[in-house]
C-alpha cells in the first residue's frame, strides 16, 4: 500500500501562489487587522491559570495539564516550514498574528507546525509580505526566529504548539527518519536543539519525532537501521534529556506482521513492543488517517462501510486508547469532502474520536490537515482567499473541538447533576489473567453515557455497557474494583461499592496457556475485542476456544485464524505468534455483531510445546 506523496505538490503550489500574491498591494485595512486587540491581552492574563496551563503530561490514556486537569488536543496543521518557503504558508496574504487569532476564534486550541531540518541551516523565509505593516516583526528574521515568534504569540493567546519533524529536507518526505544527506545524528541533534530552544516556554508542549514512517520502516523487528520503534526511543530520550517536560509524539509506521495501513497510521505493534522512554508520562502515540481524496483503500468499498471503520481503527491504533495504554493523537486527517464516502468517513471518525460534550477530555486528541487551502488532496479549513472559512468542513469538527481545554468542553447545556451511583457491582468470572465484572445501570436526569472502571483506584477502562473484562492480570492475585457513571455533560457519579476478585491459579484456563477477553469498542450492532494469550509453559502454538453466551456472530479477525461454527468459536495461532516463552503473551483481535446482550464468553486455552 502506498501513501500519496502530496507534500511536494503543496510546496510547488505554494511558491507559485506566493509569487502571484506578492504582486498585489495589500489593502491598508487588512494590514491593520494584524494588530492584536487590547482585549486579547486582558484575556491572556485571565487565562493564565485556566485548564491547559503549563507543560502537559500523561496518565494512562489521558493528557493532563500542570495542575493535573484533563486536557484535549483539538487543533490544526499549518504547514510551510517544511517546504522551500521555510515559513508557514499564507504569510504572503496575511499577518501571522491574525491567522493565529482566527484559529483560536474557531475553537482550535493547538497548532501542529511541520518543519524540515533545512531550517537549522540559517534559511531565510520566502514570500513573507511586510507591506502596510503586515508581519512587521518578521522582517530580517531567519526561519527559526520566525518559529520563535509563532510559538510566543500562540502562547499569549492560550494556544499550544506541537513541532513536527516532517522531512529531512524540503525536497520531500522520507520513508526512514534519516537519509544519506541527513543522517540520524543530525536528526537527533536538531530535535535536541528544538527541545533546548523552547525549554521554559510551555506553549511548545511537544515534538512529533518524524512524519509518516513507512516501508521499509518496521516496528519491533530489532534491526536498528529500520526499526522505527527503537529509533523513536533513541530520539525521544535525547529530547527528554534536553527538556524532560515536553511530550514526545511517536507516529506509527506502515506495516506490521504483513498488515498494512496508512503511512504513519499503523500502531498494531505498539502493544507488543511499546516505546520505552526514560522519563515517565511523556509518551503520546500518533497516527494519520485519510479519506479517498488521498487514496482509495479496500475498507472504503466494503459493503458494511462506514460501520466497519471502528473495527479498523481499533485494530490499527484505537486499542491503545481503549485499553488505557497511552494517549492517542490523530496528528493528521483530512479530505476535500467532495465524495459522499469521504463525508461518511469524516462523520464516523469524529464520532470515534469521542465528542467533547459527551466525554470531555477523556477522548482522542487530533489536529486536522490542514489550515492551508493549498493542500492538493485535502484542501483546508481556509478557502483559497486565505481568509474566509470553509464552514461546511469546519462544522464537521465542531463536536470534537475543545477551545477551553476543560473536561466538559462547555457542551453540557448547563447540566450539573451527577448520575446516580452504579449498584450491584459483581465479579462474574475470572481466569488466571482476567476478571469479568457486571453491574446495574445507573440513572441520570438526562442520560448516562458511559462507565469508568477502576482497579485499586486506577482507571483501567471505560465502556458504554454494564459489563467489563479487565485483562493482563497476574494469576492467583486479589484485585479490588469500583465503577463510576458518566453523563453527557461530563458529570461523574460517586464510586460504587467495591468488589474484590481473585484470579485463578496459573494452571487454569487450559494446558500451557491462559486467555483473557477485553471489549475494545462497542456500538449499536457491533463490537471489537482483544484476546490476550499468556503462556504458562513454553509454547510452539496455541488455540483459544469459547462458546458465545448471547448469540454473537464473528465478522472478521486478525493475528489469528478464527472460525465460528454455530455458537462455538476457535482461534489458532499463526506462524509468527505461536511461540511464546513462559510468562510471554500475545494478542489477537476480532470484530463481531451482537443483539440483546454482549456478555463476555468464558475462554479456554490449550498450547503445544
Amino acid at each position: 500500500m502506498l501513501h500519496p506523496v502530496r507534500r511536494l505538490r503543496e510546496a510547488l503550489l505554494a511558491v507559485a501562489l506566493a509569487s502571484t500574491a506578492l504582486i498585489a498591494t495589500v489593502p491598508a485595512a487588512q494590514a491593520a487587522g494584524a494588530a492584536t486587540p487590547a482585549a486579547a491581552a486582558a484575556a491572556t492574563t485571565a487565562d493564565a491559570t485556566a485548564a491547559g496551563s503549563g507543560y502537559w503530561h500523561t496518565s494512562g490514556r489521558q493528557l493532563l495539564d500542570e495542575s493535573n486537569r484533563p486536557v484535549r488536543i483539538a487543533g490544526i496543521n499549518w504547514f510551510g516550514f517544511e517546504t522551500a518557503n521555510y515559513v508557514p504558508h499564507g504569510l504572503w496574504s496575511r499577518d501571522y498574528k491574525s491567522m493565529i487569532d482566527q484559529m483560536k476564534s474557531l475553537g482550535y486550541n493547538t497548532i501542529r507546525l511541520p518543519y524540515s531540518d533545512d531550517i537549522f541551516k540559517g534559511t531565510s523565509p520566502v514570500s513573507v509580505n511586510t507591506s502596510g505593516g503586515m508581519n512587521a516583526d518578521l522582517q530580517g528574521l531567519n526561519s527559526l526566529q520566525v518559529m520563535d515568534k509563532i510559538v510566543d504569540y500562540a502562547g499569549t493567546t492560550g494556544l499550544k504548539v506541537i513541532l513536527d519533524r516532517h522531512r529531512p529536507d524540503s525536497a520531500g518526505q522520507s520513508a526512514l527518519w534519516y537519509t544519506a544527506a541527513v543522517p540520524e545524528t543530525t536528526w537527533i541533534s536538531d530535535l535536541t536543539a528544538l527541545a533546548t530552544r523552547y525549554a521554559g516556554k510551555p506553549a511548545m508542549i511537544g515534538i512529533d519525532l518524524h512524519n509518516e514512517p513507512h516501508d521499509p520502516a518496521c516496528w519491533g523487528c530489532g534491526d536498528t537501521t529500520i526499526d522505527w520503534r527503537l529509533a523513536a526511543e533513541r530520539a525521544g530520550n535525547a529530547v527528554l534529556a534536553a527538556n524532560p517536560k515536553v511530550l514526545v509524539f511517536v507516529e506509527g509506521n506502515q506495516s506490521f506482521n504483513g498488515s498494512s495501513y496508512w503511512w504513519g497510521g499503523n500502531l498494531q505493534g505498539a502493544g507488543q513492543y511499546p516505546v520505552r522512554l526514560n522519563v515517565p508520562n511523556r509518551l503520546v502515540y500518533s497516527v494519520h488517517d485519510y479519506a479517498t481524496s488521498v487514496a482509495q483503500q479496500t475498507w472504503f468499498s466494503d459493503p458494511s462501510f462506514p460501520a466497519n471503520m471502528p473495527g479498523i481503527w481499533d485494530k490499527n491504533w484505537g486499542y491503545l486508547f481503549n485499553q488505557n495504554i497511552a494517549p492517542v493523537w490523530v496528528g493528521e486527517f483530512g479530505t476535500t469532502l467532495q465524495a459522499t464516502v469521504d463525508q461518511k468517513w469524516l462523520k464516523a471518525l469524529v464520532q470515534y474520536l469521542r465528542p467533547t460534550a459527551q466525554y470531555g477530555a477523556d477522548s482522542i486528541s487530533w489536529t486536522f490537515w490542514s489550515w492551508n487551502p493549498n493542500s492538493g488532496d485535502t484542501g483546508g479549513i481556509l478557502n483559497d482567499d486565505w481568509t474566509t472559512v470553509n464552514t461546511t468542513k469546519d462544522a464537521y469538527l465542531a463536536d470534537v473541538k475543545a477551545p477551553g481545554f476543560g473536561a466538559t468542553g462547555g457542551g453540557g447545556g448547563g447540566d450539573t447533576q451527577a448520575p446516580g451511583t452504579p449498584a450491584g457491582l459483581a465479579a462474574t468470572g475470572t481466569t488466571a489473567a482476567t476478571v469479568s465484572l457486571a453491574w446495574t445501570a445507573a440513572t441520570d436526569n438526562v442520560a448516562v453515557t458511559g462507565y469508568d472502571v477502576y482497579r485499586g483506584g486506577t482507571l483501567v477502562g471505560s465502556t458504554a455497557g454494564t459489563s467489563y473484562t479487565d485483562t493482563g492480570l497476574a494469576a492467583a492475585t486479589a484485585y479490588s474494583y469500583t465503577v463510576r457513571a458518566r453523563d453527557a455533560a461530563g458529570n461523574v457519579s460517586a464510586a460504587s461499592a467495591a468488589v474484590s476478585a481473585t484470579t485463578a491459579g496459573s494452571g487454569s484456563g487450559g494446558a500451557g496457556c491462559t486467555a483473557g477477553w477485553h471489549i475494545d469498542n462497542q456500538w449499536s450492532t457491533g463490537f471489537t475485542a482483544t484476546v490476550t494469550v499468556t503462556a504458562t509453559a513454553a509454547t510452539k502454538s496455541w488455540q483459544v476456544g469459547w462458546t458465545w453466551p448471547s448469540g454473537q456472530q464473528l465478522s472478521s479477525a486478525w493475528n489469528a485464524t478464527v472460525q465460528q461454527t454455530g455458537a462455538t468459536v476457535t482461534a489458532a495461532s499463526l506462524a509468527y505468534n505461536g511461540t511464546l516463552p513462559v510468562g510471554g503473551s500475545t494478542t489477537f483481535g476480532l470484530q463481531g455483531t451482537w443483539s440483546g446482550g454482549n456478555t463476555a464468553p468464558a475462554l479456554s486455552c490449550t498450547a503445544s510445546s
